[in-house]
């Protein structure tokens, strides 16, 4: 005997790039071999991956996925979209005809009014009498015409509304896409009933078109950083999760600020281009010919209102966390709201964790590429979490100022996170000399600059700065780079002529470098790379 349950929605596991949904319905049975049909399940979850587990005087024999044909699909919301649709196409269909008819009328009266010309210029030779009933057919004619002319407005004003909502329930449809199909999967387990009673199942199993990202609130308060983590979910799997046991797992199935850094600054000889190469006869060209055409660039790819008196505004408003279960080499968090996600995309957003961290602020700037000054907070992960990549809003106290990047980050682990820019550090860098000579028989060419770099403290604080500048490397034995000025001694340099200078500098003061190179080249060699 065959028997269904109507099994609901229980919890849902979301993976990065899926998700493990559970249904969970109760039947009575009979005793002996029972057939009982689970659904409907989406079409697009994956076979091998179902499972059947339950409580009851009944062992599981084992479990089939059938497919069931027909003609309307299941979803209600789906179906009345769909009818609505079919209706207004009738109606564009009605519009249209009726234009038709308008049309013809018009082409009708027109050549009417064309061939009643002459016998209105006879008419009116022909006496008053005859005047006066020309006049009267004439205006009769043009209150047919104008008559004409509104309807066909009126009709074209209607075709406008339909063809706008049709294009909004195409729309529509598109958002509910798996929802349409009006075919549906269905789990038929086998039972082995012991005795009769209640049988509580619970079916398990992997769609794709779902999945889970993070994002992150950071918001700096003095000099410690909160974190807010958040995990937004998507899916398009076919069916709506109500309000239910939800899990973000980390486990895996097989507008930006940046800190400035600087690449090695190279000096070559200037190569000469290439000659061109036409396309020979055999392809289409004609050897000696101009060259082909270039082809053309590929595109792209509210609650219940709250008594004041029962307020207490003296403590902050917590917030709701998940608990987490931490596995082998992956994490499940538990929201502490339920969330429901319905199946067009809609972004829900739960809330994971919020920590406070002690951040080490500093300045960073690279005046060789601009003159920002980048505020950037050396944090280390205390908590137990791992937290995956994602965007970040960046906060200071309550003013979002920027946004930002995380990478991936374990516990334990030292962290640069840029919060910004922060205009009270001004910095200026001036060219103070520059000179150049030509080669000469038997001589080489010489190029000289000289910066001198000044950054001004306005935060009304001690800030603590790090400044990055670079020297030219030469990848030519023919090219010679050699300082002239470096003044004060940077602490770090760097193979790749990047110089870092690092500086504690007190409110209201100033500090200066000047950098100097030279760069000499050898007789016969063009430099390509070289800017000022």
């Amino acid at each position: 005997m065959q028997n269904s349950i109507d099994a609901a929605i229980v919890a849902v596991t979301v993976y990065p790039t899926q998700a493990r949904v559970t249904r969970r319905g109760r039947t009575a049975l009979e005793a002996g071999d029972q057939v009982v049909e689970v659904g409907p399940l989406p079409l697009g979850l994956d076979g091998d991956s179902i499972r059947v587990s339950g409580r009851g005087p009944a062992t599981v024999l084992g479990v089939d996925l059938v497919l069931r044909r027909r003609n309307k699909p299941s979803d209600t919301t789906v179906t009345a979209v769909t009818e609505e649709r079919r209706r207004l196409a009738a109606e564009a269909d009605e519009i249209e005809d009726a234009e038709t008819v308008l049309r013809q009328r018009q082409a009708f009266l027109i050549a009417l009014g064309e061939r009643a010309t002459g016998a209105y210029a006879r008419a009116l030779a022909g006496g008053d009498t005859a005047a006066e009933l020309v006049t009267a057919f004439s205006a009769t004619m043009g209150d047919e015409l104008t008559s004409v002319l509104a309807g066909l407005r009126e009709l074209q004003r209607r075709r406008a509304g339909v063809t706008d909502r049709i294009a909004a329930l195409d729309r529509q449809l598109r958002d509910l896409s798996g929802k349409r199909e009006p075919d549906a999967r269905y789990a038929v387990v086998a039972l082995a009933v012991s005795q009769p009673g209640e049988v509580e199942l619970d079916v398990s199993y992997q769609v794709f078109e779902a999945g889970w990202r993070s994002t992150y609130d950071v918001r700096l308060t003095g000099e410690t950083l909160q974190l807010s983590w958040f995990g937004l979910v998507e899916q398009r799997t076919g069916e709506d999760w109500p309000e239910c046991e939800l899990a973000l797992s980390t486990a895996r199935s097989t507008g930006t600020a940046e800190i400035p850094e600087l690449l090695p600054w190279y000096l070559d000889p200037l190569l000469p281009p290439p000659p061109p190469v036409y396309a020979s006869r055999a392809f289409g060209g004609a050897p000696g010919g101009p060259p082909p055409a270039p082809m053309a660039a590929a595109a792209p790819v509210t609650g219940p209102p709250m008594m004041e008196a029962s307020l207490d505004l003296s403590a902050p408003m917590e917030l709701g966390q998940a608990r987490v279960e931490e596995g082998a080499t992956a994490a499940t968090y538990r929201p502490a709201r339920a969330v429901a996600v319905p199946a067009d995309g809609t972004t829900a957003r739960a809330t994971i964790s919020v920590l406070d961290l002690a951040a080490r602020l500093d300045y960073v700037t690279a005046p060789a590429r601009s003159t920002d000054v980048h505020l950037r907070a050396v944090v280390t992960n205390t908590s137990g979490h791992t937290f995956p990549p994602g965007p970040a809003a960046v906060f200071h106290e309550a003013d979002f100022v920027s946004r930002t990047a995380l990478a991936t980050w374990a516990p334990g682990e030292e962290l640069e996170l840029a919060l910004g820019l922060d205009d009270r550090v001004r910095v200026e860098r001036e060219l103070t000399r520059r000179t150049a000579t030509k080669a000469t028989l038997g001589s080489s060419r010489r190029r000289e600059v000289e910066y001198r770099t000044t950054i001004a403290n306005f935060t009304g604080r001690e800030i603590r700065l790090t400044v990055l500048d670079q020297l030219p490397v030469s990848r030519h034995e023919g090219i010679t780079v050699r300082e002239t000025a470096v003044e004060p001694a940077p602490a770090e340099r760097t193979d790749l002529g990047v110089l870092t200078w690092r500086v504690v500098l007190p409110e209201g003061q100033q500090y200066a470098l000047r950098l100097g190179y030279r760069v000499e080249t050898s007789k016969g060699l063009e430099l390509s790379g070289w800017r000022e």
